[in-house]
């Protein structure tokens, strides 16, 4: 089956969720121009919570992303569309091992730490949600942190950029929000010092999107 490419998908999503950040990353990796249609997950109860929204989104979750008459409502489905689709560089590897890597080191993130600490979690836990989060975040990266000391070198999975990356990056921004020591994992760390300097990662990051509010700008 061939697919139709349109020049400019439309991105649904929030300047903080690290779900539409891995998104933005992944885009700005690629060198794709994109539209961004913010939506505010906390004004009015929540703008995803719209029946308008849900008729995109069926989870009522960002990011949603309009591309080639298509929507993709997942944000690793997202990126491994764009990655099979658009010119670039390669955001997961060649080699079937390494890409294994990269997946499990996804999925670590993707599946077993953000969904346990992101807003609609935390907001059903009450006055202790900053211990939830950091107990989840922390038992998390315990985890991830040796697995990361095998395979990463200048990144997660080897010297080239990937899809881990694009993941592990938001997380540990959520972790710092949360008030986790991240320094006690020096590979997480030395990783996401190295990856906050790189420009797609600059150009992504929640302090400079179109919703951002002003006191959070830099």
């Amino acid at each position: 089956m061939r697919t139709t490419l349109t020049p400019e998908p439309i991105l649904h999503g929030y300047f903080r969720s690290s779900c539409s950040w891995r998104v933005r990353i992944a885009f700005a990796l690629k060198g794709i121009e994109y539209e961004q249609i913010p939506v505010n997950l906390v004004k009015d109860g929540g703008q995803q919570l719209t029946d308008q929204y849900k008729a995109l989104n069926p989870m009522q979750q960002v990011p949603a992303v309009e591309i080639d008459g298509i929507t993709l409502s997942q944000s690793l489905a997202v990126i491994q569309y764009i990655d099979e689709t658009r010119q670039g560089p390669k955001l997961l590897p060649a080699c079937p091992k390494k890409r294994a890597q990269v997946r499990m080191i996804c999925d670590i993130i993707a599946s077993g730490i953000q969904p346990l600490q992101n807003l609609y979690v935390i907001q059903k836990i009450g006055a202790d949600k900053a211990q939830w989060a950091q107990h989840f975040i922390q038992r998390g990266f315990q985890a991830l942190e040796p697995i990361l000391k095998g395979t990463a070198g200048t990144y997660c999975v080897g010297d080239e950029i990937s899809m881990a990356d694009i993941c592990l990056v938001p997380q540990v921004y959520n972790a710092e929000r949360f008030k986790v020591d991240v320094g006690q994992f020096p590979t997480i760390d030395r990783l996401n010092q190295t990856l906050v300097g790189v420009e797609a990662f600059k150009l992504s990051h929640p302090s400079c999107q179109p919703d951002t509010p002003a006191d959070l700008r830099s």
